[in-house]
């Protein structure tokens, strides 16, 4: 049983990125919203087809895909793939956010080196955060602090990818910005309703940030305790 179970310190460890989390979740939801019912002239997909189009980007395909804003780019297959809400709604909100994903679509055209990093990193990551843990309990299980230190490292995998992840998700939503804009696909009158979706959009990966590298602190705070009091 991973000792954050039992553990109250675990949870004033990630307090603040807990909050923020939440504060950053209610912000999108809110932004989302409210920019949900503000008209644009084009439909999500139609927006990401023209950012995509006009900058030489026409290799890569969009799809409509189910679920509540579970838009993505996959750069193994070169395909945008934007939800339902997004895809075929002509409003301020599905045209930011077709237009954050067709920045990571251009991140991955032009070259963008952070965005490379992060692809990379994302088995790491997934290997890290699964069995990172597993090795640290079975560590301080059998008395074992250098097993427990490898699990640590593993874990810092998962910290390194949300820490690429997050100048890569930002860079994405200023591309996004500066191509609505200098396209003529939103006014810049109208802005301030899609910088509130993105913006919004970016705390939720600040925080998501946070909570990893304070939770790797505290694996490594608990494990250096461990080993002060058996000495």
């Amino acid at each position: 049983m991973p000792m954050y179970w039992f553990d109250p310190m675990y949870f004033v460890w990630i307090a603040p990125a807990a909050l923020l989390g939440m504060w950053a979740q209610w912000r999108v939801s809110s932004a989302y919203s409210s920019a949900s019912r503000e008209a644009s002239p084009l439909t999500g997909a139609a927006a990401a087809r023209f950012i995509l189009d006009s900058a030489g980007a026409t290799h890569v395909r969009i799809e409509a895909i189910p679920g509540h804003l579970s838009d993505h780019y996959d750069p193994s297959s070169k395909v945008l793939r934007l939800s339902e809400g997004v895809y075929g709604e002509r409003s301020l909100a599905a045209v930011g956010i077709a237009a954050h994903e067709a920045g990571h679509a251009l991140q991955d055209a032009q070259g963008y080196s952070l965005m490379s990093v992060r692809n990379a990193a994302v088995g790491v990551a997934n290997f890290g955060s699964s069995l990172g843990l597993m090795v640290f309990m079975i560590g301080l299980g059998m008395a074992l602090s250098a097993v427990a230190w490898i699990g640590i490292a593993l874990f810092a995998g998962t910290v390194f990818f949300q820490l690429v992840n997050l100048p890569v998700e930002i860079d994405a939503s200023n591309r996004a910005k500066a191509q609505l804009v200098s396209l003529g696909i939103v006014p810049a009158a109208d802005m301030p309703a899609v910088n509130g979706v993105l913006n919004a959009a970016a705390w939720t990966y600040v925080a998501a940030t946070l909570q990893s590298v304070l939770t790797l602190l505290y694996y490594a705070s608990f494990l250096m305790g461990n080993s002060r009091d058996d000495q």
